[in-house]
C-alpha cells in the first residue's frame, strides 16, 4: 500500500492526444505552439475534474520541450520535460489561489518573473483558481499581466469565470472547458480497467460516469 497512487493522478494524461473529451481546444492550443502564436495570457474555465490544470501543465511542458514530437507533443524525455515531470523545473511555477491569495503570494511570483529561463524558452506560470485571489492581489498582479515580459506566459485556471475582474478578462485568451460526455468517460474508464486487469460491466461504467456529471478526476 505504500506505493499507492490515486488512479486519477496515475492515469492523468501527460500529451494533449491523451486528454480526454476536449479536442477542439487541445487542437488549437497545438496549432497556436506549431504556428508560434502564444498568448501571454490564458484563460481556463470550466467546471472541477475536466482538464483544466492536466491542460495548463501539458501546454507549459509542450513550450519548452528541447526536442518535440513530430505530432507537436512534449518529447518527455529531454531535460526540460524530466524536470518537470520530477518537479524540479525553474521554468513551470504552479500556484494554488485557494490557499495562497494574499498580495504578498502575487508579489512574490511577481519577483520570480522576471528572472529569465535557464532552460527552454519560457517561464510559464499556472495560477488555479484565480478567482480566489483577493482584490488587492489582483490589482498588483493585473501590472504584470499588462506588461509582461518577453519570456514569461500565464495560465490561469478557475471554475467561476464570473469572479474574473474585467481587466484581468481583456488580456487573456479565453478557453471554455466543457463537461465531458459519458461516452468519453466510459472509454477511458474501460481503458483504465484494462490497464488495472478489473473486470467491469459496461452498464456499470455508465452509471459511474453519469454520476461524475462531467468530470473525470471524480469518475
Amino acid at each position: 500500500m505504500d506505493n499507492y497512487v490515486v488512479s486519477a493522478r496515475k492515469y492523468r494524461p501527460v500529451t494533449f492526444r491523451s486528454v480526454v473529451g476536449q479536442e477542439a481546444l487541445t487542437t488549437t492550443l497545438k496549432n497556436a505552439i506549431t504556428g508560434n502564436k502564444l498568448a501571454h495570457a490564458y484563460l481556463f474555465c470550466g467546471p472541477r475534474g475536466v482538464g483544466k490544470t492536466t491542460c495548463a501543465r501539458i501546454f507549459a511542458k509542450t513550450i519548452n520541450c528541447l526536442n518535440p514530437t513530430p505530432e507537436h507533443e512534449a518529447c518527455n524525455q529531454c531535460e526540460s520535460c524530466v524536470a518537470f515531470d520530477e518537479q524540479r523545473s525553474y521554468n513551470i511555477h504552479e500556484l494554488d489561489a485557494a490557499s495562497n491569495n494574499s498580495v504578498d503570494d502575487i508579489r512574490s511570483l511577481i519577483d520570480q518573473v522576471r528572472i529569465p529561463p535557464q532552460i527552454g524558452k519560457y517561464k510559464v506560470y499556472i495560477i488555479d483558481e484565480v478567482h480566489m485571489l483577493s482584490t488587492s492581489a489582483f490589482n498588483s498582479f493585473l501590472k504584470t499581466l499588462e506588461e509582461p515580459p518577453a519570456h514569461a506566459i500565464f495560465i490561469l485556471a478557475t471554475t467561476e469565470k464570473h469572479k474574473i475582474i474585467p481587466t484581468i478578462l481583456s488580456r487573456c485568451q479565453v478557453y471554455d472547458f466543457n463537461r465531458i460526455s459519458v461516452a468519453d468517460m466510459v472509454n477511458h474508464l474501460q481503458y483504465v480497467a484494462q490497464k488495472e486487469n478489473v473486470s467491469a460491466e459496461p452498464e456499470a461504467l455508465n452509471i459511474i460516469a453519469q454520476k461524475a456529471d462531467g468530470g473525470m478526476r471524480d469518475a
